[in-house]
């Protein structure tokens, strides 16, 4: 057995009736061997370690080994074959299956990153026992128990990554193109707004106590607040949650003023609502809305309604299922793509987004986007239509930048809607693949402008892996406020401290790369929209001819970029 940071250590080297918690590397401060009942996670840990188990997974042999079930993992070792093992975080298991006779049984485990693999455990109860852990260590709410809280790489520090992407940055960027925008601290201490972090980037003509008072009539008290500046034409890209005006038409004259004073003298803005006109006139019953063309005259309303909750759930459940059917008919295949209308969803996604962003470059007006609470769909879109249109959020800085801005900064709420993925029996009401269908729109994008984009399709995968279970702390917790609360900052790691690491940020490149200043529009045509098979067949048909070609195209890139550049007095045979 081994992880990144450390040699062999065989797990037959330890009492049977010891328990591994926490991290298994011994060069790690955590390592700690321990008899059961040492820590409060033995508690949930019924039968610690059992020999001779079969493990089955997709492209790999079955091999035989020696199973431990530590406090965030499971393990498997095997003597007979070299190098292969099972390092599995348990909060990657989204859900468990067993099957037991008197003489053994098999698990099946499902996990979040969509691999399905089967344990096969000698003994009834050793099976049972097995399952039972692990269930109970799968279902853990505290974040203090969580493996980031206990994961400490030697390579890595606790410092790095976090502080890499402030707002006060955002700012001194901003303020090189622009003076109608300043920073603010009106959230300190998340006094108005809890989803928002403490640094805010607002119009300059509105002062803080105008914006408490905006802060009050907007649900959770998520004002408007900038997203994107175009340098180009100096239009905006805001987000916010719904107004309060309730049955009774309530107004706030300081709403009113705030987004009037964002146009430009003549200028028009749009207002992309992400509900359908009758889910907004039903909001207005339990106390929501939206603006009113009299309270808001030079703003447009235009509505995009977009999936965000259970609907979008039950999609992804329909095409993991679609991608699993082994009964190898077209028809059944094709019939079941449309029923999970994934693609659907995708479509409405991008061409909203690009609405948005056509809105700004074309139109030349600034945008305010949000739907009820404007956390969910708000946040695919003013990232989507950044990416459209500013080249720099297409890096892989950039792109980290812009999921730290608009996804963990702006309150997307990670640790409810990532708590299952598609194989979970449990159905919980706040689960649903938001910033899965955001990647999925990115990807779309990469492969219609396959040289526009700094990363690759394992940078994406890399980041929908890590939303669902991580070693890393940025996606714990469901807002700023919690991790504060929480100390995630000073507990855990950042992702992107283990991103912009050179030997994994390498991996993540794109070779093929070529900065491209214009805007992209992709086509939204349904025969331009593709299953992501690179994410969602990768267990289900081998890569392995895919991964060479690429490897092989990056070598070539390479080696283009190494050779000199023939100078005018030299021709093709002397150079050579």
């Amino acid at each position: 057995m081994s992880c990144s940071d450390c040699k062999d250590i065989p797990l037959s080297t330890f009492p049977k009736q010891w328990t591994l918690f926490g991290s298994r590397c011994c060069s790690c401060w955590l390592e700690t061997w321990l008899c059961p009942g040492g820590m409060e996670f033995a508690e949930l840990i019924k039968t610690s370690r059992v020999d001779n188990v079969v493990l089955s997974r997709p492209f790999v042999p079955c091999v035989t080994g020696t199973l431990c079930v530590t406090s965030h993992h499971l393990l498997l070792s095997s003597r007979a074959a070299e190098n292969m093992e099972l390092w599995l975080l348990i909060s990657n298991i989204d859900a468990i299956e067993k099957r037991s006779s008197v003489s053994s049984g098999t698990i099946t485990i499902k996990c979040k990153d969509l691999c399905v693999m089967y344990l096969e455990i000698p003994g009834m109860e050793e099976c049972l026992n097995i399952a039972s852990s692990i269930e109970a260590l799968s279902s853990l709410q505290s974040i203090t128990q969580m493996y980031p809280y206990f994961y400490r790489p030697k390579n890595l520090n606790r410092q790095e990554g976090w502080n890499l992407f402030t707002t006060e940055e955002e700012f001194t960027r901003l303020s090189a193109n622009t003076t109608n925008w300043r920073l603010s601290y009106v959230n300190k201490a998340f006094a108005v707004c809890p989803t928002y972090p403490d640094a805010v980037l607002v119009l300059r003509s509105v002062d803080d106590e105008m914006l408490k008072a905006v802060a009050r009539f907007r649900q959770g008290g998520r004002f408007p607040v900038l997203s994107y500046y175009h340098r180009k034409n100096g239009m905006v890209i805001m987000r916010s949650s719904q107004p309060m005006p309730g049955a009774n038409g309530k107004r706030c004259k300081e709403d009113e003023q705030f987004l009037a004073a964002v146009l430009q003298p003549d200028r028009k803005g749009f207002i992309i609502e992400t509900r359908s006109i009758q889910a907004t006139h039903q909001a207005r019953v339990k106390g929501g809305g939206f603006e009113t063309k009299a309270n808001y005259p030079n703003w447009k309303r235009l509505h995009r309604p977009i999936d965000r909750g259970r609907g979008l759930q039950e999609s992804l459940v329909k095409l993991v299922d679609a991608c699993h059917d082994q009964s190898n008919s077209i028809d059944r295949w094709l019939n079941k793509m449309e029923a999970s209308k994934w693609l659907s969803h995708v479509k409405t996604i991008l061409t909203t987004a690009c609405l948005a962003a056509q809105c700004v470059e074309r139109e030349g007006a600034s945008v305010l986007i949000h739907g009820s609470e404007g956390r969910d769909a708000t946040l695919q879109l003013t990232s989507l239509a950044q990416i459209i249109l500013d080249p720099a959020c297409r890096t892989v800085f950039g792109f980290q930048a812009l999921v730290e801005r608009e996804w963990l900064k702006a309150g997307h709420a990670f640790q409810q809607r990532c708590a299952s993925s598609a194989y979970s029996h449990a159905r919980l009401k706040h689960e649903a693949p938001v910033f899965l269908i955001f990647l999925d729109c990115c990807w779309q994008l990469c492969r219609q402008f396959p040289c526009s984009f700094e990363f690759n399709e394992r940078f994406l995968i890399a980041l929908f892996e890590h939303a669902y279970a991580s070693s890393f702390g940025s996606f714990l917790c469901n807002n700023e406020k919690e991790r504060f609360t929480e100390k995630v900052q000073d507990n855990s790691i950042s992702l992107w401290a283990w991103v912009n690491q050179p030997s994994q940020l390498n991996k993540f490149l794109n070779p093929l790369y070529e900065k491209n200043t214009f805007a992209l529009w992709p086509s939204v045509a349904p025969q331009s929209l593709q299953l992501w098979q690179g994410l969602f067949l990768r267990w289900n048909r081998s890569a392995q001819h895919l991964e060479e070609a690429w490897d092989q195209t990056t070598h070539i890139m390479e080696q283009a970029k190494r050779k000199p550049t023939l100078t005018n007095q030299e021709s093709p045979g002397q150079a050579e």
